[in-house]
């Protein structure tokens, strides 16, 4: 069974890395959590904070339930549109036809949320960045999921990739919530509200336990 890392090995470990007071904070729970992180070590998580909330949810919305090189093949094409070179404006996506759009790749649904975010976006209900680096989490997230196509998960990834928010758990996302039943060997994964109540234990650094839970291995080997 794999030992848990001495004190001098922490401070080789984490202390000259990003997130280490978090990777630290999360392997003092208990001994799964301390096996976890000694396994799949430092973490390397690696926000998108340059982008503007408006092209990071439309983004997002291309790469909803497909594999990255799908999502990668529709942006680019999607950019190809409007000359590949900046991402387009609200204005350029509103004034698109519908045909146009759906030679990139987007379902039907899809363009309905796209066209919903530029309308957001130039309304003043998706906000600028500096905006929305001034409210809250949950601000963002009520204000944000009154857009059509727009759900809690969809905004609580741009929380943790273009905002870097240190304390998202997305309680609903599939692979969080099979990362914790592997690394607690249970028979079935916790609910949404059940894996939400247990990641209270892990605040104020739930992003992180996330990014870990998305990394448990697949053969649970961190049991020894």
């Amino acid at each position: 069974m794999t030992k848990p890392l001495t004190p001098n090995e922490w401070k080789l470990s984490t202390e000259q890395r990003p997130f280490h007071a978090a990777t630290r904070h999360l392997a003092s729970i208990d001994a799964d959590w301390t096996l976890l992180v000694k396994q799949v070590g430092p973490c390397t998580h690696l926000p998108k904070p340059a982008r503007e909330p408006y092209e990071a949810l439309i983004r997002a919305i291309a790469y909803q339930q497909l594999h990255a090189k799908a999502g990668d093949a529709i942006l680019t094409k999607f950019m190809a549109l409007f000359g590949g070179s900046n991402f387009p404006s609200p204005n350029q996506i509103l004034a698109a036809d519908l045909d146009s759009l759906r030679t990139c790749g987007f379902s039907g649904r899809k363009i309905e949320t796209i066209r919903e975010i530029a309308s957001g976006s130039l309304s003043g209900l998706v906000p600028d960045r500096k905006d929305a680096d001034r409210m809250s989490d949950e601000d963002l997230i009520s204000r944000l999921v009154t857009l059509k196509g727009i759900g809690r998960w969809t905004v609580e990834l741009f929380l943790i990739y273009t905002l870097e928010r240190m304390d998202i758990f997305p309680a609903d996302d599939f692979g969080v919530r099979e990362g914790h039943r592997r690394l607690k060997s249970l028979p079935k994964a916790l609910s949404a509200k059940e894996i939400a109540r247990e990641a209270q234990r892990w605040s104020p650094y739930r992003t992180i336990a996330a990014w870990y839970l998305w990394h448990v291995p697949r053969d649970n080997s961190t049991k020894g």
